[in-house]
């Protein structure tokens, strides 16, 4: 193991202890936000040391097999042992370094954040807006499938049935190689031009069309850190909803849209049954993309020094193509091309979720073994 590595191990075990004295403490347990927060770390840290605990027991094991190896010469059938004994705990040994390394990468702190999901429409009229929410569809479904909870916050529907756009709030967890990722984690890497390649529903002559989707991926503000908005730059207009939801949703100005008048910046929801939800969902979309208008302003002036790992991220960049006559999605920027869109639409996107997280350790891990070198 890296000599910059194993030191890192052993602060890890020091900073576990420390850990598991904080939260045995009385006043700990009493302040929730502060236990809630060392918990949190806690899971980090310990998935780390377990890890590490089994490097350095496969290394004594690695350690007994070679002095097994080395005493039993003559003896064919004890130096094979050692031998499986070796090779066994080498390969393993390996395995644990690089899952180690990618457990070590920096974090952003906003992959444990809930996101919202922003698709809408762009070239190819109605049959982007139907594209959209086969996007949002495909998002769903992948979603319900590893456990994460989502909800439409607003929606402008097409006339063929499709959107003209559509935001989701994308809530919870899951499981991944470098340990528990966010909403926001998950789908960070969504963001950009989404290019589709089929023949559409009212083409008669049968012709394959092309047509794209804008897809951004905001964190939400974590309430306590939200910047703060002067009610007098904001105009919040009221009004009646459109779309499904029975005579309620019709006959009452309760869908709400807040203007941030110093940016320009506009959000609206109208999914909620009552004009106070919907106010207070649609406060979160604004902050959430105010703060991300900020997040690029700040990522420009920095992009002299040091690019993007994967993409900018900006709409009009085109990250990704469904080509639907072969059956093909391709990444444009990892050059990850599957032939199994029937199944990626249906929501199976695990594999371009690890293949892109794969990159950006990949990326990561390379910067950090130059910058020790």
């Amino acid at each position: 193991m890296k000599p910059y590595l194993r030191a890192q191990m052993e602060r890890y075990t020091q900073r576990l202890s420390e850990l598991e004295f904080l939260l045995s403490r009385e006043d700990i347990m009493k302040d929730m936000e502060q236990f809630l927060k060392l918990s949190r770390e806690h899971t980090d840290v310990a998935a780390v040391a377990k890890r590490w605990e089994r490097y350095q027991q496969r290394e004594s094991d690695l350690a007994a097999g070679q002095e097994m190896l080395n005493s039993a010469e003559g003896d064919a059938d004890m130096q094979a042992m050692a031998q499986e004994e070796v090779t066994s705990a080498e390969r393993e040994m390996a395995e644990l370094e690089e899952s180690l390394q990618r457990m070590l990468l920096p974090k952003d702190p906003d992959d444990q954040r809930a996101a919202f999901l922003e698709i809408r429409a762009g070239t190819g009229g109605d049959e982007s807006a139907l594209f959209a929410a086969d996007l949002a569809r495909m998002y769903t479904r992948y979603c319900d499938s590893v456990g994460l909870r989502t909800e439409i916050i607003n929606a402008s529907d097409s006339e063929l049935g499709g959107y003209k756009e559509v935001v989701l709030r994308i809530d919870g967890s899951v499981q991944t190689s470098t340990g528990s990722c966010g909403a926001y984690g998950v789908f960070k890497f969504e963001s950009g031009g989404h290019r589709v390649q089929r023949v559409p529903a009212t083409e008669t002559q049968g012709r394959i069309h092309t047509s794209a989707c804008t897809v951004a991926v905001l964190p939400e503000p974590d309430e306590q850190q939200a910047i703060q908005l002067n009610p007098a730059d904001l105009r919040i207009d009221t009004y009646r909803a459109s779309g499904a939801g029975g005579q309620h949703i019709n006959k009452t100005d309760s869908a709400v849209r807040i203007t941030h008048i110093p940016t320009g910046i506009v959000a609206e929801c109208q999914d909620g049954r009552s004009q106070h939800s919907n106010k207070a969902s649609a406060m979160r979309v604004l902050l959430a993309r105010i703060q991300e208008k900020e997040r690029s302003e700040r990522a420009a002036k920095e992009s002299a020094q040091r690019k993007s790992l994967i993409g900018s991220g900006d709409r009009s960049d085109r990250i990704r193509t469904y080509n639907y006559p072969q059956g093909r999605l391709t990444d444009h920027r990892i050059n990850l091309t599957l032939y199994k869109l029937d199944r990626v639409m249906e929501g199976d996107l695990a594999d371009v979720v690890d293949a892109l997280q794969a990159f950006e350790a990949a990326q990561q891990l390379a910067e950090l073994e130059n910058s020790v070198v």
